[in-house]
C-alpha cells in the first residue's frame, strides 16, 4: 500500500494491460486516527489482492466508480471477506440496500465523501469528492486518455462531466489507473482539448472519404498501437454519434 494524500492510500491490483495501464488502483480512504476505512474499486477477482486490501482494517463501506469488471469483479468476494456493503449507481452492482446518486454524502473512515455522477466513459460512472482530492475512476486516468465506451458511453455526457471536473481546480486526481495527478482542473482542460482535437480529426477523415468507424480509426489513430484500435473504434462511434446530432 502506498500513501498518496493525507486521507488516501492505494493498493495496485496485479492486472496490468493496454487498457488498465499498471493495473487497477484500489483506494483506501480514512482520516488519520480512524480504524475503519472506505474502499473504492476492489478491482479484479484476485484473492491475494483482495486479501491485501481487506487487511488494511475494518471496512465501513465499498464504493464503485463504475461497473467495468477491472474495477468491480472482486466486489462480491471482497464483501464476503469483510462483511462490508457495496454501493454503486447501477443497481446490478450493489450488495446491500443503498445505492449511490448525485449529491449523496457517504460517511466512513472519519470522512465525508461527496458523490458526483459523471457519465461518459460509461453511463454509470461516478467520481468521489474529498476536500483535497477527487477519485475519478476511468473518467480521468493518470496517464493518457480514456475511451468513451459507445453505446453505453456518450460523448456529450462525457464533455459535460469533464467541465464539472474542471471546476475541481487544484484538487489531486486519484484515478482508477495510473499515477495521481496534481490538478483536476488542469487534467480536465487537457482532456477537453484532446477531445476537441479528435473531433476535428474525425470530421476531416469523414470529409476525406472514411465511410466506416474502422476506416476513421485507421486514419485518426494511425499512430496508436493497433492492440488499442478496438477501444479507439468505440470512441470513434461515440464521436460520430455526437457529430450527427
Amino acid at each position: 500500500m502506498r500513501q498518496v494524500t493525507e486521507t488516501a492510500a492505494v493498493v495496485l491490483a496485479p492486472n496490468p494491460g493496454p487498457m488498465t495501464l499498471d493495473g487497477t488502483n484500489t483506494w483506501v480512504l480514512r482520516q488519520a486516527g480512524y480504524e475503519g476505512c472506505v474502499i473504492v474499486d476492489p478491482g479484479p477477482l484476485h484473492e491475494e489482492h483482495l486479501a491485501a486490501v481487506a487487511a488494511q482494517g475494518p471496512v465501513d463501506v465499498v464504493l464503485l466508480t463504475h461497473g467495468h469488471y477491472d474495477h468491480s469483479e472482486g466486489a462480491a468476494r471482497f464483501a464476503e471477506l469483510t462483511g462490508a456493503k457495496v454501493r454503486a449507481l447501477d443497481p446490478a452492482m450493489r450488495l446491500g440496500d443503498e445505492g449511490l446518486a448525485e449529491g449523496d454524502v457517504v460517511r466512513g473512515g472519519g470522512l465525508e465523501i461527496r458523490v458526483m455522477q459523471t457519465p461518459g466513459h460509461s453511463s454509470d460512472s461516478l467520481c468521489f469528492e474529498l476536500p483535497d482530492a477527487v477519485l475519478t475512476g476511468d473518467t480521468i486516468l493518470g496517464r493518457g486518455t480514456t475511451v468513451v465506451a459507445h453505446p453505453d458511453g456518450v460523448l456529450a455526457d462525457y464533455l459535460e462531466s469533464l467541465q464539472r471536473l474542471q471546476e475541481m481546480g487544484d484538487r489531486t486526481v486519484l484515478p482508477g489507473h495510473g499515477p495521481e495527478l496534481l490538478s483536476a482542473g488542469d487534467a480536465a482542460v487537457m482532456y477537453l482539448a484532446h477531445r476537441e482535437m479528435r473531433l476535428e480529426q474525425v470530421r476531416a477523415a469523414v470529409a476525406a472519404g472514411a465511410s466506416t468507424p474502422r476506416a476513421v480509426v485507421e486514419v485518426v489513430y494511425a499512430d496508436v498501437d493497433q492492440v488499442l484500435w478496438f477501444a479507439a473504434e468505440l470512441s470513434v462511434r461515440a464521436q460520430l454519434d455526437y457529430l450527427s446530432t
